[in-house]
C-alpha cells in the first residue's frame, strides 16, 4: 500500500485563486491508474483554501463570531477543490471516495485529539481508494483550526503502515539550499533517517533554505521514524510517480525509515 500526498503547488496555481491544474492532475491521476496499487490519496487546499483561512485567521481559532462565516466559506473552497479533483480521478477510472476530515477527526490545540480510521479501513476493503485533504475542523482547545495535508499523511502512516509515502510536489526533491533562488542547489537523492535529522536541523536554521519544502520536514522525519520510507517527488514531470509506485529508479529523494 502507498498513502500519496499530491501537493497543493502541484494540483493548483499558488498565484491564482481557485485555479485547478486539470492537466497535471490527469496525468497523475493516469499514472496512479497504471500503477493497480491499493492506495489512500491526501491532496492540499493550495489556491482554493489558503486565501480566506488567512483572511479571518481560522489557525489561530475562535476569536470572534465573524469566523464563523469564514469557516463555512473555507470549508465549502477545499470540498470545490476536492469535487474537482474527485471528477478527475473518476474521468481515469479510479474508484474515489471522499473523507473530509472535518467529520472523522478533532484537534486539540492543533495537535490530533482523536481520528476515526475505521471509515479507511472499510473503503479499502470493498478496494475503493480513500481521497481527504486539508480542511478546516473542529479544536477542543482552541473552537476550531486547521488540519493541514502533512498532519494527515503522518497520522495515516502511523495507522497504515505503507510500503512508502509519498509527497508528489512541484521541485525534484530535497535539495541542499532552495533551488528557487539558489542555482547551485544540489538534489539529495537518498539519506538515512539519522542523515535527514542532522540535515533537517540545520534546513530549519535558515528560513529561505527549502521554500515551501520548510513545514515537511517534521512531517517527513516523524514518518521516517515509524520506519517508512517516504519520498518526494515532482508531480510536474511525466510518469516519475507511476515508476515509484513500480518500484523503478526515478528522479527523486528518498528518506529511509529507522
Amino acid at each position: 500500500m502507498f498513502i500519496i500526498k499530491l501537493g497543493g503547488s502541484v494540483i493548483t496555481d499558488k498565484t491564482r485563486e481557485d485555479s485547478y491544474r486539470s492537466d497535471v492532475v490527469n496525468n497523475l491521476s493516469k499514472q496512479i491508474y497504471k500503477a493497480k496499487k491499493q492506495t489512500i490519496l491526501i491532496h492540499g487546499a493550495g489556491s482554493f483554501g489558503h486565501i480566506l483561512a488567512k483572511k479571518y485567521s481560522l489557525n489561530n481559532g475562535y476569536k470572534n463570531s465573524n469566523q464563523i462565516i469564514g469557516f463555512s466559506m473555507t470549508h465549502e473552497k477545499v470540498q470545490e477543490l476536492n469535487s474537482l479533483f474527485l471528477k478527475t480521478l473518476h474521468k481515469n477510472k479510479i474508484p474515489a471516495v471522499s473523507i473530509p476530515p472535518h467529520v472523522l477527526l478533532k484537534l486539540n490545540n492543533h495537535k490530533l485529539s482523536n481520528f476515526d480510521f475505521n471509515i479507511f479501513k472499510d473503503y479499502l476493503e470493498m478496494k475503493f481508494i480513500p481521497v481527504t485533504f486539508g480542511d478546516v475542523v473542529l479544536d477542543e482547545k482552541l473552537g476550531f483550526s486547521i488540519c493541514s495535508g502533512d498532519l494527515l499523511m503522518e497520522v495515516l502512516a502511523s495507522e497504515f503502515k505503507p510500503e512508502k509515502a509519498v509527497f508528489v510536489i512541484d521541485e525534484d526533491g530535497l535539495y541542499t539550499s532552495n533551488p528557487k533562488s539558489d542555482k547551485n542547489a544540489k538534489l539529495i537523492e537518498s539519506l538515512s533517517i539519522k542523515e535527514f535529522e542532522r540535515l533537517s536541523t540545520s534546513l530549519d536554521s535558515h528560513a529561505d533554505v527549502t521554500g515551501g519544502m520548510g513545514g515537511k520536514l517534521e512531517t517527513i522525519k516523524k514518518i521516517a521514524e515509524k520506519g517508512i520510507d517516504t519520498i518526494l517527488v515532482n508531480g510536474n514531470k511525466p510518469d516519475r510517480l507511476y515508476k515509484i509506485l513500480i518500484g523503478k529508479e526515478s528522479k527523486s529523494t528518498i528518506i529511509h525509515g529507522r
